[in-house]
């Protein structure tokens, strides 16, 4: 009996899904357009989902493991049960096929029981809770359904009993596995992480790529929003990539703001626009809440706005303010989904069209507007901490093989230190090199992270159009955040540059035998992996290898690399400074008191200052400039 049934059953849930699907595709395609090319996508969506997260989801490879027997059975005992029952093909093959396909699937639903047994505490709980049950019932009900096809048991064995439970357990697992994907439940990622794989708004990621960069507003479209006041302000790339999320929470653990008990999660923040995408409230929201703020307050809809101008919307603006922009979340992400790209878009509105930038937010945007720099210094005094180095500027000298970009650190006592060690490293190597000097403006990192992006092509127009006018190979700078927005976010204005980090430069000097270096001496070093260095282009390596080549005694701790805890210095957050209930610099020293180093490696000025604002006893902060320096090899030494 339950055999005759079972088309019709496949052909309801099949034609329940797809309705579902529609429907959720209207949601998404409410957002603006987006420059996709769908086939492309489509053809490359098999390669991204199996290989090209592999490296992020194998972190967790207990979760890895289950997720290959989960997913690749249910796919596959999926189509052989369409196959077997819905078109009543007879194969004994087919079901053996089946069987195994279940009992793959049975295992890895057990397995997501064990875990969800004692969750940790950033996965969501409610109809997550379910999902394990589900897939046991729906891999279960597969298996013994295929027991008579497969030769292993009379047909008809069990009686009306088990018939009846096989037919409420199919379609239970249907309405999860099939229904659920389209129509909302803990199924839904996978229909949706599928699309969004294929269609993501940044291709660049896959196949070992980077794409870090800020995508610039076009100004000249007046058609186009001023950032993103609303969900349908969005792409509907973007509200694809939302609806993806597993709800794993890998973005919450490494979120140096949560950690620091400010009123952002970044796992919410993602839900909160799915909540916003079609309407509702947060209050089934069954996750970690932002610090501070209890479930239920919040609402919102498409049209409505994300941050209201009065009352409580989808988000309060101070969750946006308190990110640090470090894309520890987006590094973790297992369905890459960009959180830092629209919680910038929802900046830029603030900034742009309702001028909302907290604390001292807008005194730094009207300095950078007057001054050209952040802190409101006279322009003309950049040059003023080497006065006594007597350093080539290129409206002297045109031509020049290394372009020092100073950023605005130059203004910054400490960091003048760091720009005097380079430039010492620089003349022992005999590297020619000039600086723009007076004609330098900021790069516009902090305007841009602060949701300013007028400002941001305002000065950067204005450093491309004065770089035009010489000559260099390349630009070497102490700061990771010139150095990312130089590399990765001018190109797009028409500034294409070789770019290097100082630390990489200063490696390369070494292998190219430009440098000779004695030990340094010292305590044992840790390294402090910049997020704009690190995280933002993938430079692990260099400053590492420069140095091991110092003879240092170096200890990693133990959250370094890709998943180096943040100092709490980018996205501004110095400037809009949200309160929590612990400082970020605070957690990243206690990382490495627990090194046991008593000397922390740098290499950025804004690490620098956040680090060594900790309140001592606490090891030096140096950067890795400096240790280069005080180990040099001087000629007349050599001589």
């Amino acid at each position: 009996m339950l055999t005759s049934l079972m088309p019709w059953l496949l052909a309801v849930a099949i034609l329940l899904a797809v309705v579902g699907a529609l429907r959720r595709a209207r949601l998404w395609l409410r957002g603006r357009a987006s420059n996709v090319n769908v086939w492309a996508g489509i053809r490359a969506m098999p390669k991204r989902y199996l290989v090209d997260l592999h490296h992020v989801v194998e972190r967790d490879r207990y979760i890895s493991n289950t997720h290959v027997a989960t997913a690749g059975g249910f796919v596959l005992a999926s189509v052989l049960a369409i196959f077997l029952y819905g078109f009543a093909w007879e194969s004994k093959l087919l079901a053996w096929l089946l069987l195994a396909a279940s009992g793959a699937m049975l295992i890895g639903a057990v397995r997501v029981a064990k875990r969800r047994q004692s969750p940790p505490e950033r996965l969501s709980k409610g109809a997550w809770m379910r999902l394990p049950k589900s897939l046991m019932v729906f891999a279960v009900s597969f298996l013994i359904l295929s027991l008579p096809a497969a030769g292993l048991l009379p047909e008809g064995f069990g009686g009306v009993v088990l018939a009846a439970l096989l037919t409420a357990g199919i379609v239970w697992g249907l309405a999860e596995m099939f229904i659920g994907m389209t129509w909302g439940g803990p199924m839904k990622h996978a229909f949706a992480g599928a699309l969004h794989l294929a269609f993501h708004r940044r291709p660049e990621r896959f196949g070992g790529g980077r794409s870090t960069g800020l995508k610039a507003l076009n100004f000249d479209d007046t058609q186009a929003p001023l950032g993103v006041e609303k969900p349908t302000d969005f792409t509907w790339n973007q509200l694809l990539g939302f609806d993806a999320c597993v709800q794993c929470g890998r973005c919450e653990a490494v979120c140096p703001a949560f950690a620091a008990g400010q009123p952002l999660n970044p796992k919410k923040l993602i839900q909160d626009m799915v909540v916003g995408l079609a309407g509702g409230s947060d209050a089934s929201y069954s996750g970690s809440p932002y610090p501070g703020k209890p479930l239920g307050e919040h609402k919102g809809g498409p049209f409505q706005a994300i941050v209201a101008r009065e009352g409580k919307g989808l988000l309060d603006p101070e969750t946006l303010w308190a990110c640090t922009t470090c894309r520890a979340c987006v590094e973790e992400c297992p369905m890459m989904i960009e959180h830092v790209d629209a919680i910038v878009d929802m900046r830029r509105h603030l900034t742009l069209e309702r001028g909302q930038t907290p604390n001292k937010g807008a005194e730094v945007l009207e300095n950078l507007i007057a001054t050209d720099n952040p802190g409101g210094f006279n322009p003309g005094s950049r040059m003023n901490w080497a006065a006594d180095l007597n350093l080539p500027t290129l409206a002297n000298v045109k031509r020049t093989d290394v372009l020092l970009w100073l950023g605005d650190g130059a203004f910054d006592m400490r960091n003048q230190r760091t720009l005097r060690a380079f430039v010492k490293v620089l003349r022992s190597a005999g590297v020619q090199f000039a600086v723009l000097g007076n004609e330098e403006r900021d790069s516009g990192d902090v305007a841009r992270r602060l949701g300013d992006e007028a400002t941001f092509q305002h000065l950067a127009k204005q450093n491309i159009h004065t770089l035009q006018k010489y000559s260099f190979r390349s630009i070497v700078t102490c700061d990771p955040h010139s150095f990312h927005v130089l590399k990765n976010e001018y190109p797009e204005l028409g500034g294409e540059y070789v770019v290097y980090h100082h630390t990489t430069f200063m490696e390369r000097l070494y292998r190219d035998k430009q440098l000779s270096l004695k030990d340094w001496v010292g305590g044992r070093v840790t390294y402090h992996d910049p997020c704009y260095l690190g995280r933002y282009n993938g430079v692990y390596d260099a400053p590492r290898q420069l140095l091991d080549a110092l003879g240092i005694d170096r200890v990693e701790m133990t959250r370094s690399g890709f998943r180096s805890r943040c100092c709490g210095g980018g996205g501004g957050a110095p400037i809009t400074d949200i309160p929590g209930k612990q400082r970020i610099p605070d957690m990243r020293m206690d990382d490495i008191k627990a090194s046991g180093a008593s000397v922390v490696a740098v290499g950025c000025p804004q690490c620098t200052a956040m680090l060594e604002g900790v309140v001592e006893p606490r090891p030096q902060v140096l950067d890795i400039a400096e240790l280069v320096a005080q180990s040099l090899i001087e000629e007349e030494t050599r001589a």
